[in-house]
């Protein structure tokens, strides 16, 4: 028997056949384009201490001099900030910190969360992409810490515009942990620190919950140093908890989640902000005595060494391929003369300045992008970017229809050879909340002084004396000529541009 079959049914079943054909073919398609991603956050890391940038380093580092190699290093990329509050606020949102009511310094122990929920995120841009997202490491962006009733006003520290930086910790009731965090910012899983390794409460806090009870406190170690060393505050302290074994545990976390992960049928962001080289420099045995350059340089040694392992889980996995990794740092190292002269290691390169300065040192860091396929392994980048970048960059990739003020795109830059990026105008802000400017060649900065930790932090001057000062980094990149006078139109244009960033709402 023939079975006649008509035309409107024979179009409606090609279409049907196409529309489930091309659905399956989509879905194969995103599977192969979307990267997982991995953003790895070194602490207080600085621009010379890289072998692959600073040659004449004491510091071997093989595993991001191969890391270097495989894909493309840039060599003018800044922190927004030349602390780490602020600058990984600026990261996860792509805005600059100082439009918050954090001025200047950092969150304490106890600050609450920093981002509000309804603020638009790095990890929720991921989230919409149907990406899983993590953070393991240094929070140190505030949390929701439940307070002992009744509230006693006397034990909370204000800044002058209002923002709570931190509470006393006989405040904080330690019988429970945070209400509000990362899962907040849009992380689907956390284990994180609070702060840095040196600032209590010295907990892990694995989604939401303390891995460990907080009922014992430390008394310090070698607080009679210039807070450097194996240096720690006192403070309270989970049980098990052990210094020396941060940096190894954030990998060891990473690790298993990138195992876990990959089982899924999601890409996943993974964000990794260790809490190292930053004090307390506390190198395990087997790393000790590996560097010339004493405890920072055997502690930046084991910072490569666990990045490395990190690297080659990845590629055990399989997922080399398939896989965007960003390496770079916070903002410069603490790492001050009498070291530099002890053992002839400049952590900052040929840099002016260190940690917190609004001089190069301060802010001008490593940065190290690696993807097999789309970016071009031994290629460098000379143009300036900040960290705000981030999102932008994200955002392109996934043809997300905006970004925030702050943030640029590189995605160009690092995936194609022949594009010329429009170099925009990047601000820099030290710990004491000085301002600098800096457009192609040039440099603005608005005060005299580093506006950190080097000596002076500021100068004061007689009325009328200007305390603006113009570099031409192209020339000068270690800003010993202040050519202000010399130039006093790039100056005013520099001054003009600064003052434009800073009035966007």
């Amino acid at each position: 028997m023939r079975i006649k079959i008509s035309f409107r049914s024979l179009c409606v079943g090609l279409f049907l056949f196409l529309l489930i054909f091309l659905g399956c073919t989509s879905k194969e398609t995103t599977s192969e384009t979307l990267p997982n991603v991995i953003y790895i956050l070194a602490d207080d890391l600085g621009y010379g201490d890289v072998s692959f940038y600073n040659p004449k380093s004491k510091i071997r580092t093989p595993y991001l001099d191969q890391m270097a190699r495989e894909g493309m290093r840039f060599t003018d990329m800044h922190s927004t900030s030349a602390v780490c509050t602020p600058t990984r606020y600026s990261i996860l949102t792509g805005e600059y910190a100082w439009r918050t009511p954090l001025k200047r310094g950092v969150l304490w122990s106890y600050g609450p969360l920093m981002i509000p929920e309804n603020k638009e995120t790095v990890p929720k841009l991921f989230k919409r992409n149907n990406y899983q997202t993590a953070v393991i490491g240094k929070w140190h962006l505030g949390l929701d810490w439940v307070l002992k009733t009744p509230y006693d006003s006397t034990l909370v520290n204000k800044n002058k515009q209002g923002l709570i930086i931190d509470y006393n910790e006989k405040q904080i009731d330690f019988s429970q942990p945070p209400t509000e965090g990362p899962f907040q910012v849009g992380f689907d899983y956390s284990y994180i620190i609070p702060a840095s390794l040196d600032i209590p409460p010295y907990v892990y806090i694995e989604n939401g919950q303390f891995t460990y009870a907080v009922n014992g406190y430390t008394q310090g170690s070698n607080l009679n140093a210039d807070y450097d060393g194996a240096f720690w505050r006192p403070g309270p302290l989970a049980e098990n908890f052990d210094f020396y074994d941060v940096l190894p545990s954030f990998i060891s976390k990473a690790k298993a989640y990138i195992s876990k992960a990959k089982e899924q049928a999601n890409p996943f962001f993974l964000y990794l902000p260790l809490a190292a080289p930053h004090t307390p420099w506390v190198p395990t045995n087997d790393q000790k005595g590996l560097s010339e350059a004493g405890m920072y340089g055997d502690f930046v040694n084991m910072v490569d060494r666990y990045v490395g392992e990190l690297l080659a889980h990845v590629d055990q996995l399989g997922l080399k391929e398939e896989t965007l990794i960003v390496f770079t740092s916070d903002n410069g190292p603490y790492w001050k003369e009498k070291y530099i002269k002890t053992f002839q290691h400049k952590a900052s390169g040929n840099l002016r300045g260190m940690k917190g300065d609004i001089y190069e040192g301060g802010h001008r860091i490593p940065f190290i992008v690696r993807w097999p396929g789309k970016v071009k392994a031994g290629t460098e980048s000379k143009n300036p970017n900040t960290l705000a970048n981030f999102y932008a960059t994200m955002a392109e990739f996934f043809g997300a229809p905006s970004s925030p003020r702050d943030s640029f795109s590189i995605f160009k830059e690092l995936t194609d050879e022949a594009h010329t990026p429009l170099l925009k105008p990047i601000v820099h802000h030290s710990s004491n909340g000085h301002f600098a400017l800096r457009k192609g060649s040039w440099k603005y900065i608005e005060k005299l002084g580093s506006g950190g930790f080097s000596k002076p932090a500021s100068i004061k001057t007689l009325d009328g004396v200007s305390q603006e000062r113009l570099y031409n980094l192209e020339e000068d990149l270690v800003e010993e000529v202040d050519l202000s006078t010399q130039h006093p139109a790039e100056l005013n244009r520099l001054k003009q541009m600064l003052d434009s960033v800073r009035s966007l709402r």
